[in-house]
This record gives C-alpha cells, sequence and structure tokens, in this order.
C-alpha cells in the first residue's frame, strides 16, 4: 500500500477550508460548532507511519487555530486524537486491525460509525477541557462536548457520504 500525498493534501486543504469557511461560522443553539476537520485524522490511511500522523495532525490543528485565533486549542485537541487513534482502532476493529489488506472501508458500517464517535469525543473533551479550564464547570464541559460532539457527527456523516466512492 502507497501513501498518497496528493490525496492527503487535498483532504487537508479541503477541510481547513470548510471548517473554516463554513463551520467556523455556523453557531447552532448558539453553541455549536461542528468541527469537521476531525474528519481528516478519521480517513488518514491505516498503514501510514505514526510520526507522520502526529505531524499532520499538529499541522492541520495550527492552521486551525490560525484563521480560529483559538491559541492553540485545536492543536493541543488534535495532537491528543492522533495520539489515540491507534488505541481507539485496536480497540473498535480489534485483531482485524493487524493485518496488512486492513481499509476502513472493508470494515463494518457500525465499526466506522463508533470510531469516528469515540474520535470526536477524545477531540472534544480535550479541546473544551482547555478551553473552559475549570473543574467547577463540568457539567458546562460535558454540556458542550455532548452537543457538539453530535453535531460534529451530522456534519460528518454528510461529509463523509457526500464525498464516498460508491462500489456497485
Amino acid at each position: 500500500m502507497t501513501f498518497n500525498y496528493l490525496l492527503v493534501g487535498i483532504r487537508f486543504v479541503a477541510l481547513v477550508l470548510i471548517q473554516v469557511l463554513v463551520f467556523n461560522r455556523m453557531n447552532l443553539f448558539d453553541f455549536v460548532n461542528p468541527m469537521v476537520y476531525i474528519l481528516f485524522l478519521y480517513w488518514f490511511p491505516v498503514k501510514e507511519n505514526r510520526t507522520t500522523l502526529i505531524l499532520a495532525a499538529f499541522l492541520l490543528g495550527f492552521t486551525v487555530d490560525l484563521f480560529s485565533d483559538t491559541m492553540a486549542l485545536h492543536t493541543c485537541a488534535s495532537l491528543t486524537a492522533a495520539f489515540l487513534r491507534y488505541p481507539l482502532m485496536r480497540f473498535v476493529f480489534g485483531v482485524n486491525m493487524e493485518f496488512q489488506n486492513f481499509r476502513l472501508s472493508n470494515s463494518t458500517r457500525v465499526q466506522q460509525f463508533t470510531f469516528l464517535a469515540l474520535l470526536i469525543i477524545v477531540h472534544h473533551l480535550v479541546f473544551f477541557s482547555l478551553e473552559i479550564f475549570s473543574l467547577s464547570n463540568l457539567l458546562l464541559i460535558l454540556k458542550r462536548v455532548v452537543f457538539t460532539g453530535l453535531g460534529t457527527l451530522v456534519f460528518s456523516i454528510l461529509l463523509a457520504s457526500l464525498f464516498a466512492i460508491r462500489k456497485e
């Protein structure tokens, strides 16, 4: 399996632009801003070097931070999600992940949904914990994680299905 730098680069640029130009301006119910750029970490090739993933996650978070003026919140959350990506994959996909020909597209929809949901939860827990930075506001953190996570999950699934390759 070869690492397709062009496809990864196009996804990177497209997701950053979609996040910055569309979803950062979206404010559902006065506090839900979906963060669909997490799809980059979901779509990143499974068998690629972990260092490349961590570097790409840093650049992804840093780029979104530059345009969002969020002082490294996206960077910290993206790095944490990228660092925990392989343990989450091992938890969701089990031993199947160790095979050479493993691909996300070959797994069940439930496994794909679970993996994306766990990635979003990890990202949002770190993001909102750092943003609010107070355990006295734990309910506010959980509220933001749940509602923004649901918004992110819905829009991510819609965006992923929009660009999915149909097998016939």
